[in-house]
């Protein structure tokens, strides 16, 4: 169900990340899984690069949260079979490295967070946080971890 709805919105998941570091992208664990940070990868590269609010505008800054979204259900399924074994997506935290001044944190985080609610309905939503940091991994602008109920 929640495939046909990614294709039905034009939408394809990347193959799963693998990890370059000492990770793995997702644990389970009783019932929850941790899925690890994701970068918005296209391939095997950050392609969008750089500061929100300094060379990455609001518009890009949404578009690199949705890819790291669909990185993220990526690996899920890749963990536990099927999107549609998640009961509930429990929480997002998304980092955005952020120049001087940049305050619209959830605003990017927003487009990842209405991704989730039309791919799961109500078992889409889901607490947050929305973090302003200093730098991100290979310079992207956006991170997204995510942690899912999910059932077998």
């Amino acid at each position: 169900m929640v495939e046909e709805k990614l294709k039905a919105a034009g939408l394809v998941l990347p193959a799963p990340a693998t990890p370059t570091f000492q990770y793995i992208p997702v644990t389970v664990h009783a019932g929850v899984a941790y899925v690890s940070g994701q970068l918005p990868k296209e391939g095997e590269e950050v392609r969008i690069t750089g500061k929100v609010g300094a060379g990455v505008d609001l518009e890009t800054a949404q578009r690199a949260a949705r890819i790291c979204i669909l990185q993220g259900l990526s690996c899920l399924k890749a963990a536990i079979g099927s999107l549609d074994n998640v009961e509930q997506v429990l929480k997002v935290t998304g980092f955005i490295a952020s120049a001087p001044g940049f305050v619209q944190q959830p605003k990017v985080l927003d487009a990842a967070s209405t991704l989730l609610a039309e791919l799961f309905g109500e078992r889409g939503r889901h607490a947050r946080s929305a973090v302003g940091v200093a730098e991100l991994p290979r310079n992207a602008p956006v991170e997204i971890e995510m942690t899912v109920a999910v059932r077998f």
